[in-house]
């Protein structure tokens, strides 16, 4: 591997951020571990194997040519859409808080939606790049669009609202970046948002989600009750923090401490400054990513990292808005801090697929 291959500055970037992530893992999780395993490293132990994993897995997304992934691309969308289904229909579904997203495997649970968000970009911009309309076999295309959109779609009967309008939004994304007409994106993008409202407005939690936003104290100990208690523990945590460890929110007033609320018991312990650091260091990732879309060679390198960009940008935009109560409350993980072995799976593909563009990139101009 040559050097100036691989980014190093993102990389470093990249392993900061799994740093804190394990270190916030280890002290949002350590109480709700003792209560539930009597083992205060349990949720740290397993989210270091998981980081293990996951950087192996990233090194062998990286060094897969380019290629075969371009090559194959398309045929992934197969193994996915199963294990969508087999979330619903499976003997080793799991159901939890009333959702069926994990498939329950010898070793792990996997959430299947987590990887295929990551793997969106590459099939669509495939879809998008080779589609040809043609009159006289339209059947054709309503087959492939139905095979396209399958798993996306048993998203809603998971269900899981939140990686569903990622989805949507990286789609879109993939739609600029393949050079659509503005009329036709903003139509798009209007439209989205219509069908968007309407699926919040026909499923009551959803609708009273929206409502509580708006006024999270009208309902202070049901819907409203995540929100005011993160919010909380960033009022508690001040300019400074109250110290790694000290935190209060996270002894069972905050629910979801270690997974989808991590930021709000990061904020109670590290302060604005912590918070800042954090914004910042995500901030830098997203600047160098977008980079490398730039450097893009090929159109479909160009959506694919777009689409890839805009995936991880809106997950870590939607969970600090909705644990800052200025978005409504969805569940929906922080890459790199939040607790769970298929979240950082997913970020080791995005972040292999991406560094494997640059490289692709590097290369091509050598020839």
């Amino acid at each position: 591997m040559r050097r100036n291959q691989l980014d190093q500055p993102l990389l470093l970037a990249l392993f900061l951020a799994l740093g804190i992530g394990l270190v916030q893992v280890y002290s949002a999780s350590y109480i709700f571990a003792i209560e539930n395993h009597n083992d205060g490293l349990f949720y740290f132990k397993k989210q270091l194997l998981y980081a293990g994993v996951s950087a192996l897995l990233f090194l062998i997304v990286y060094k897969t040519p380019w290629d075969w992934i371009e090559k194959f691309s398309k045929w992934i969308w197969i193994p996915l859409t199963v294990l969508m289904l087999a979330t619903l229909v499976s003997p080793i579904a799991v159901k939890v808080n009333g959702a069926s997203r994990w498939l329950q495997l010898p070793f792990f649970r996997l959430q299947p939606s987590e990887i295929l968000k990551i793997f969106v970009p590459l099939v669509w911009a495939s879809l998008f790049l080779e589609y040809k309309f043609q009159k006289d076999n339209w059947w054709k295309d309503l087959i492939k669009l139905v095979y396209f959109l399958l798993p996306i779609v048993l998203l809603l009967r998971q269900p899981d609202f939140g990686t569903f309008v990622i989805c949507c939004i990286t789609i879109l994304s993939i739609l600029f970046s393949y050079g659509m007409k503005w009329r036709y994106i903003f139509a798009s993008t209007a439209t989205a948002f219509i069908f968007f409202i309407g699926l919040i407005w026909a499923v009551p939690y959803r609708r009273a989600r929206l409502m509580t936003f708006f006024d999270p104290w009208s309902d202070a100990s049901g819907s409203g009750f995540q929100v005011i208690q993160s919010m909380m523990s960033f009022y508690s945590g001040g300019v400074t923090g109250v110290g790694l460890g000290q935190g209060q929110g996270k002894l069972f007033f905050l629910p979801e401490a270690h997974t989808d609320f991590t930021l709000a018991v990061l904020a109670e312990e590290t302060g604005f400054i912590g918070l800042l650091f954090v914004i910042c260091l995500y901030a830098y990732i997203i600047f160098k990513s977008m980079q490398i879309s730039i450097q893009a060679k090929t159109k479909f390198q160009q959506c694919v990292a777009v689409g890839l960009v805009s995936c991880f940008s809106f997950q870590v935009f939607i969970n600090m808005g909705v644990t800052m109560g200025i978005l409504p409350t969805k569940g929906i993980t922080l890459p790199f801090l939040s607790y769970g072995g298929s979240s950082l799976l997913g970020v080791a593909i995005l972040f292999g697929l991406l560094l494997n563009i640059k490289r692709s990139s590097i290369d091509a101009k050598k020839v």
